[in-house]
Parts: structure tokens; sequence; C-alpha cells
């Protein structure tokens, strides 16, 4: 297998030897424990994982005296205190992924097999090749192997592993740090570190840590794109030390069957004591739950909350996705965009920067061309920019990913229903996070046939409708009137159309990005004079109406 192949293999292998619960790499954060016994192992695992205490580096263990230090680049590997050390702060890296780095390091340079690395990470286990392939692509995200030029371990195709990186080793272990104590003592965390400032998300990281403390299930709902994960995660962090236990995160982006989570956790089909050994495991337990990504899986993450909750008084749960999970006890926290400014307004740099959208976009745009700075002149541009991304937080860094190549003015007058220009997302990311195109094509293809034609024909509109002018464009051939109903209200639901109660009736839109996508669907499927026929007959019979009047 090739280096390539091993990162390509991390959405395809996450879980394919665990067909029963969920992704376990995540709650380490791509250091998930699969093994091909199935559910009874996983469950065991997490079970273990979430009832262990963390370890503590005062009592390390010594193998001949004295600990090792082994030093690369700019990390520090202690195995004794299975610390991970950059530039002297901690990293959080997985159990499994950090057995494979200490075997790996102790013996750098050297080739180690693929079932010797399997019986060192895994002893007297019988586990798929693909969780080692995991573990690896995880460990390299963390040292960021391949980065500027950073090379630390290679893949010998058909072979195993060898660490390549010079690696100096000291007999004394590095002095304990201060900085160390809290991560110790919070040890039972499973959060990654925060590397960017969230911007304009004060209040929302205030609403949820108060209804924290009220409610067990919370679920943050909203587009793709719109900073759920960050939100969470923010939030995670803010609380952490109100659980005696801790934080634990499970990432369910990488599934994309729902057999491969705890879907029948409450049904027949998984033996009895498999499941109340998990329960049973975190029973007494007081720790927050963030279940990340649950979008496409909401049918099998539902059940699983609900269990964890009935079963674990003290567990609380933070969920993210694009639609509620309809759990029991669930509060629904609907994210918005960040805020951008009226067209009308003209604006100076100063008051410019007051709003969230335009703050994140100005970060984004130094963090990628030194010395860019907002002007007045060019203030009232980047904010009509914002406005056409509807304030959405990853489309604005894909456009100011760019501000190096077209600047603020040629980047606001190319962007105009150009999806293709919001591409750029960290390379780190999820593939349908490096992409508008990638995101929406993931919602996209998860829609049934019936809701994408009728998300397409709504697309004709290039603002707000009522629900009759809605009927009136997507009704008709195969979709009759009560089922474009349902399925606007599903789309809403799903956060493809928003939806404004605030009026004598409600009204509807799409943000300008999902439309610009949809309505490249509409022209593809053949549909688009069709609708736009039924729109403009709509308008005149609009018209016709006021003039009556």
């Amino acid at each position: 297998m090739s280096e390539k192949s091993d990162n390509c293999c991390i959405e395809r292998h996450t879980i394919i030897a665990d067909r029963r619960f969920m992704d376990l790499n995540a709650n380490r954060f791509g250091a998930g424990e699969n093994a091909k016994n199935g559910p009874a192992l996983s469950l065991s695992r997490l079970a273990g994982d979430i009832g262990r205490s963390p370890p503590d580096v005062r009592q390390s263990t010594k193998t001949g005296g004295a600990a090792l230090t082994f030093s690369f680049g700019p990390f520090h590997l202690i195995p004794t205190q299975r610390l991970l050390l950059e530039a002297g702060k901690p990293l959080r890296l997985g159990s499994r992924a950090l057995d494979i780095l200490i075997a790996l390091v102790e013996r750098h340079g050297e080739l180690l097999s693929k079932e010797e690395l399997m019986a060192r990470v895994w002893p007297k286990m019988f586990v798929e090749p693909s969780n080692l392939t995991v573990h690896v692509a995880a460990l390299r995200r963390v040292l960021g192997d391949g980065r500027n030029g950073n090379r630390y371990l290679v893949n010998i195709p058909g072979r195993g592993y060898r660490f390549v990186a010079p690696v100096r080793v000291a007999d004394e272990a590095m002095a304990s740090s201060p900085q160390l104590q809290p991560i110790v003592a919070s040890g039972a965390n499973k959060l990654p570190p925060q590397i960017t400032r969230l911007v304009g998300r004060a209040e929302a990281l205030r609403t949820l840590a108060a209804q924290l403390s009220e409610q067990r299930l919370i679920t943050i709902v909203g587009p793709g794109g719109i900073g759920k994960t960050s939100v969470a995660l923010a939030v995670a962090e803010a609380v952490a030390g109100g659980y005696e236990h801790g934080v634990w995160v499970v990432d369910l982006a990488h599934l994309s069957d729902p057999s491969l989570v705890p879907d029948a956790l409450a049904s027949e089909a998984l033996s009895d004591d498999l499941l109340p050994s998990l329960v049973e495991s975190i029973r007494r337990k007081q720790m927050l739950l963030v279940l990340d990504n649950c979008a496409h899986l909401v049918e099998a993450a539902a059940p699983l909350a609900g269990r964890i909750l009935r079963g674990a008084p003290g567990v609380r749960i933070l969920a993210t996705s694009r639609e509620p999970l309809r759990a029991e006890g669930e509060r629904r926290y609907r994210l918005s965009p960040l805020d951008v400014p009226p067209a009308s307004v003209p604006l100076t740099a100063a008051e410019a920067l007051r709003f969230s959208a335009i703050e994140l976009f100005v970060q984004r745009a130094a963090a990628k061309l030194d010395g860019f700075e907002l002007n007045d002149s060019d203030a009232s541009i980047v904010a009509d920019l914002c406005r056409k991304l509807d304030g959405l937080p990853l489309a604005i860094e894909f456009a100011a990913d760019h501000i190096d190549a077209f600047g603020v003015r040629g980047l606001s007058s190319r962007l105009a229903g150009r999806l293709q220009l919001l591409t750029g997302g960290y390379r780190t990311a999820q593939p349908r996070h490096q992409s508008l195109r990638a995101m929406l094509d993931w919602s996209y293809d998860r829609l049934p046939e019936p809701e994408r034609d009728v998300l397409r024909r709504l697309s004709i509109f290039p603002g707000k409708y009522s629900l009759e002018e809605a009927i009136a464009v997507a009704a008709g051939d195969e979709i009759a009137v009560p089922a474009v109903i349902d399925h606007i209200m599903s789309l809403v639901t799903k956060s493809l159309i928003a939806a404004d109660i605030s009026c004598k009736e409600p009204l509807y839109r799409m943000l300008e990005t999902t439309r610009c996508y949809a309505l490249e669907k509409l022209r593809e499927s053949g549909e688009f004079n069709a609708v736009a026929r039924r729109h403009a007959e709509g308008c005149q019979d609009l018209l016709q109406q006021v003039a009556a009047e």
C-alpha cells in the first residue's frame, strides 16, 4: 500500500471492522480501536477507555533507571510518561497512535512490518490491518507529516513503516513544566487544541453553556459550513471544568453507513450483555459527550443518545447536525450566520469591522496575505462580498484564501455565482470541507430524489417566497401539492432552506451559495425552462392581482 493510499483509507476504513458501534477513533481524535471481533470488543473498549483514569506523569515507570526522551523536529517524546510535546506543550494523541509512534521512534531508521506493529499495539488481539492505517494517518496529521517538507515516517508498500526523521535521545526526562499540570488534571478531556480564534460566536457560546447547565441533550443545528463543530468544541472547552470525568468527542463524519453506528442498541439485534456493560461503565460518570456530524446518521444517533441519557444520569450530550436528532429531551439550538451589514449603509473600515463576517474575512485574509489591512475604500466591497456569502464562515474563509491572487475588488467581481472559486480549505479538513461545492454535494447527494427535485425548482427564486409561490413552481409532474409541502418542511429541517416566521405568513429562501448550486443542478436537469416559465407566470399573476387592487 502506498503512502497516498494510507491517507485515502481513513474515510473508507475508519470502522470497517466494527459493524455495531461508533467510530471510536474519534473519541481520541484519530485513535480508534476497531477490531474484527465486532461489537463486543469495541463496546468493551469504549467502556474501558471512559472508565479508565488518565495516566499520571508523576507515576511514570522507568526502564533501565532513567526515562528516555526522544527528540525530533520540534517534538519531544517521553514514552514512560506517554507524552508527546511540541515546543514544550503537550499534544493530544490517541493511545494507539501514540503506541505506534513509540514503537517506530524507539527503533528509528528500522523497518517495522505491519504485523509487528499490530502485535505491539494490539497484543493478543486480531484486528483488521485497516485499523493500523487509520492510526498511522492520525499520527501523521498530528505531526504535520509531509507539510513544509517535513518527513517523519514512510510506508514501504507491502512491507511496513519506517521512522526516517533524525532522532536525538537523552537519558533524562525533560523537566516537568507547570503547563503540564492542568493538562494532566483534565486528562480525560479528548478535545483538540483550538488553533484559530473563533469569531463572532461569543453570544452563542454563552447561551449554549447556560443551556448545558439545564438540559441534558442539546443539538446545534445549521447548514454545512456555518461552524457547528467549531462552536461545539469551544463550548466543550469552556465547560470542561464542570465535569468531573471530562469531555469526550465522537466524530461520525467518516461513517457512510448507519449500521456502523449503534442503531441497534435498543433493538434485539445486539446481544443483551453488551450495551448494559457500556452504560454501566459510565452510569456514575459526570461527563460531557460531544456527538459531532450526526446529520447523515440521525436515525442511528438518536437512539444512541437516548439510551445513554437514560442509563447514565450524569452524562450530558452536545450534538452537531444539519437537522435535529428528534430524540427525547432534545433542545435545538439553530446556529445563525455571522453578522453582515445592511446593503444600504456605507461603511468605514472601522465600522465594517464591527460585523463578525467582515472581521472573519479580514482575519483570514491577513493570514494569507502579509500586511493586509481593510481600508475605507474597500470596506463596502468586503461587506458586499460577505453578504453574497450569507455570512457563512466556511465560504468566507474560502473567499479570503484567494485574496493574494485577486485582491479585494477582483475577488468580489469574480465571485458572483462561481462556486469554483470557493475552494481552499485546510488540507487537514474533511474532504467535504475543502470546497463549497464538495460540501453542497455531500448534502445534495443524501437527499431523496423528490427533495432534490423541489430544491432545484425552488432555486429559481432570487429572494424570499411564500409557500403558495413555492407550490406553484415546484408542484407538477410526479410531485403533488401535499408532497411539495412535506418536502419543503424536510428541507427546512435539513437546513437547506431557511424559514422566516416573523411575518404574517412564513417566507422561505435559500442561502445564496446553496441557491447557486441548486440552480446549476436545475440547468443540468433540463427543467430550467419549464420551471422559469412557471415562475414567470406566477409573477405575472401577482402583478395582475396588485393592479386589480
